[in-house]
């Protein structure tokens, strides 16, 4: 018997108001993971509520005391490691390796976080008037609504909760339809390391009905979102009706620039991973590849034999490089992608079709385009699947205008032994975050990550900046003069 699982308001698992539920589908198999339950509007409601209550006991206790809750839940992730590995594998579909890391990400990032609540600096500076002491200081914004995406169901809640409830406040949490179960588990490690009633509480069900009350919430003080840059702009569009504290990761188009005096080999194993880890469906992934024309032919050459090398399959098993796409839904888009590029006059090199690997999933095989022109589609919109373009240039100029043109900005990499060239790519690229000789993927918990132009609004996650994301900054000033002052109107004395 498949489980069915409720909602997770006020430190209880409680039925949802709609009586409604959705099938939690194995995207390699396509056998049912779980049942859930739909919320509706009033359970958001009830969440809310919840949440007003747990604010008052959570934003109460010290930080340090708050981190003693996220180290704890941070050992417990750490021993069921391997299980919600499996899980994350038979819900999401990417291959164990990658759900393991995952897992450890989010271990990382609760560490991190929990690391934070002996910090959380704020700033002293000297007052212009004498007897007077200026300082800043840190406050929860109250409570907050987080929206999260399936490639990543368990880091990604993690980058988001974890420095929320450092800061001192309450949750309301909707993940993605797609991958609900490991949320759940989420809450359950929670519980399990001690968080009051009421400070988390889980909804689950469709954006357009439980997202849409989450974000709409006259009573929700902020909203964190990962997704796509249309949502990502109807959120900035309510939230701006009443002043709401809104942060958004909208995704990328990210360019791997190979000059030609790059390791050729390292470069190929780096775009390779990029491209290709998690089936494409990263938000960093690699889509398009700029290579200098002196070693295009020899690069691709070279990637083609690796790319057609690549096993797809049940990511449970050993020999599996790369799982299925998420859902149905992926699949099509992802075709409909390779109808688009050969429309557009792009060279399909390698893949372009479904496949069957012995299962009834959602499998498409790794695809390579050449011939690609900055102008096209396939190298504007984000696919989300294993899809890469390759663009020709003819120097470093070049090269940075192509990685420019586009209306995202997230991640970027440039292969090369010049260090001229690296520091050019570094100060010139227009992303939030470029490697040099690696590929587009890796980021780590104690780094900003976000993006510029259509990819955010501003704000970063993960290292100290995930912290302030989460909290309003207020300036104190404290006059022991015994008289009146007045700044800027007082001369000193």
């Amino acid at each position: 018997m498949v489980q069915e699982y409720k909602l997770f308001i006020g430190g209880e698992f409680k039925d949802s108001s709609t009586g409604e539920v959705f099938e939690d589908i194995n995207p390699a198999t396509l056998e049912s993971v779980a049942m859930i339950q739909v919320a509706g509007a009033e359970d958001v409601d009830r969440a809310v509520e919840a949440a007003e209550s747990g604010f008052r006991i959570w934003s109460r206790v010290p930080a340090p005391r708050r981190a003693e809750v996220l180290f704890r839940a941070a050992r417990i992730l750490q021993e069921r490691k391997e299980e919600l590995a499996v899980l994350m594998t038979e819900e999401m579909g990417k291959i164990l390796p990658e759900t393991r890391g995952d897992v450890q990400e989010a271990i990382d990032i609760t560490n991190y976080a929990a690391g934070e609540g002996r910090r959380m600096f704020g700033e002293t500076t000297p007052s212009e008037l004498k007897d007077k002491f200026c300082m800043t200081v840190l406050r929860p914004i109250g409570i907050v609504g987080v929206i999260t995406p399936w490639n990543f169901p368990i880091a990604i809640p993690a980058w988001k909760i974890m420095p929320a409830l450092i800061a001192g406040n309450a949750i309301v949490f909707k993940p993605a339809s797609d991958t609900p179960l490991l949320a759940l588990k989420v809450i359950e490690v929670l519980i399990e390391a001690g968080l009051p009633p009421g400070v988390i509480n889980l909804v689950t069900g469709p954006g357009g009905t439980v997202g849409k009350a989450i974000v709409q919430h006259p009573r929700i003080n902020a909203i964190s979102f990962t997704g796509s840059l249309d949502t990502g702009k109807w959120i900035m569009e309510e939230c701006s009706k009443t002043m709401k504290r809104v942060s958004l990761e909208l995704g990328g188009k990210n360019p791997v620039i190979v000059m030609d005096d790059a390791d050729l080999e390292l470069a190929l194993e780096g775009v390779l991973w990029g491209a290709f880890g998690t089936t494409g469906q990263r938000c960093t992934a690699t889509s398009r590849l700029i290579l200098h024309e002196k070693v295009k032919d020899e690069f691709i050459k070279r990637l083609l034999a690796k790319v057609k090398a690549l096993r797809l399959g049940n990511g449970l098993l050993p020999e599996t490089d790369i799982g299925p796409l998420i859902s149905k839904a992926q699949l099509e888009k992802t075709e409909k992608y390779v109808s688009i590029g050969k429309e557009e006059g792009a060279t399909l090199l390698t893949g372009g079709n479904r496949i069957d690997p012995g299962l009834p999933g959602y499998f498409f095989e790794p695809t390579v385009f050449t011939d690609v022109r900055p102008e096209m589609r396939i190298a504007q919109e984000e696919i989300f699947g294993p899809v890469l373009g390759i663009l020709t240039v003819s120097d470093l100029e070049e090269a940075i205008e192509v990685a420019n043109n586009s209306k995202y900005g997230l991640s970027s990499a440039i292969y090369t032994g010049n260090i001229g060239n690296a520091f050019k790519a570094i100060e010139r690229i227009e992303a939030g975050i470029t490697y040099i000789n690696a590929p587009t993927i890796g980021a780590e918990v104690h780094l900003p990550f976000g993006g510029v132009k259509g990819t955010g609004n501003g704000f970063r996650e993960a290292g100290t900046d995930a912290i302030r994301e989460f909290s309003e900054v207020k300036a104190v000033y404290i006059d022991y003069s015994g008289r009146l002052q007045k700044a800027q109107i007082d001369s000193p004395e």
